[in-house]
């Protein structure tokens, strides 16, 4: 489902991204781990289509996003880490324009799904509100229902339990694997092990932009010569590597 091939992104001298391949099948729960600078959100953002590699391609569900760009956009969902609101739309008004980005015709049909996403998300309430009155933790929500609004097969999601209390997080937990048992595959970057420990049944680690491990957890932590957490496999690997 998402294939990155020799992925690299430049900025003068430095290297971002550092030549990452990466197969994932459709229906992974895939963690993507680094340290802060290491490349996760730059990575992300070229799968999004929102930056444009300096080499390398990046396929989703069989469509190059470099020659087929509108094709494999329409395949993703994206959560950024900084999601960027139209303040003065209210919560409807919101996920109408995200439909039509993606073509969706304003009918009867679209109507119920956006107002099953609030109900969802818990955000029917405020579905006429405008999003200017929304707490940090009730936009975050509401992005997602923007990622979700197109039925996505790819989820491509960056930190996504930042600003949410316990009740949200747990809530979008079940969301993003409810979503991969009906079909979606997720591809999530977080500073939260425990997260990704929970939700991801597969975890690339990223350090300088480029691969440093890859597996389950139990197979990073035969990699880590570590019987423990997934923090101390982390911590392991990335400690060696700087070593």
């Amino acid at each position: 489902m998402i294939k990155l091939i020799d992925l690299s992104k430049r900025y003068k001298s430095l290297r971002a991204v550092d030549g990452i391949n990466l197969e994932i099948p459709s229906g992974a729960r895939f963690g993507f781990l680094g340290p802060n600078g290491a490349g996760k959100t730059t990575t992300i953002k070229m799968m999004a289509g929102v930056l444009m590699p300096s080499d390398g391609r990046i396929i989703i569900n069989g469509r190059d996003m470099a020659k087929e760009p509108v094709a494999a956009k329409q395949c993703v969902g994206f959560i950024p880490d900084r999601p960027f609101l139209y303040e003065k739309l209210t919560g409807f008004e919101f996920l109408q324009f995200v439909a039509g980005l993606y073509g969706l015709s304003s009918n009867g049909k679209l109507k119920h799904r956006i107002e099953g996403l609030l109900d969802l998300f818990g955000l029917a309430r405020w579905g006429e509100e405008l999003i200017e009155g929304y707490s940090h933790g009730m936009k975050q929500r509401l992005v997602m229902c923007g990622a979700l609004v197109h039925r996505p097969k790819v989820l491509i999601v960056d930190e996504p339990m930042v600003g949410l209390d316990p009740r949200g997080a747990r809530l979008v937990k079940d969301i993003f694997k409810d979503q991969v048992e009906k079909g979606a595959t997720l591809f999530m970057s977080t500073h939260s092990l425990d997260v990704a420990q929970e939700i991801c049944d597969e975890i690339a680690i990223i350090e300088d932009g480029r691969l440093i491990a890859r597996g389950t957890a139990e197979a990073l932590r035969r990699q880590a010569g570590v019987d423990g957490t997934l923090e101390e496999v982390f911590l392991r690997l990335t400690r060696e590597k700087d070593e």
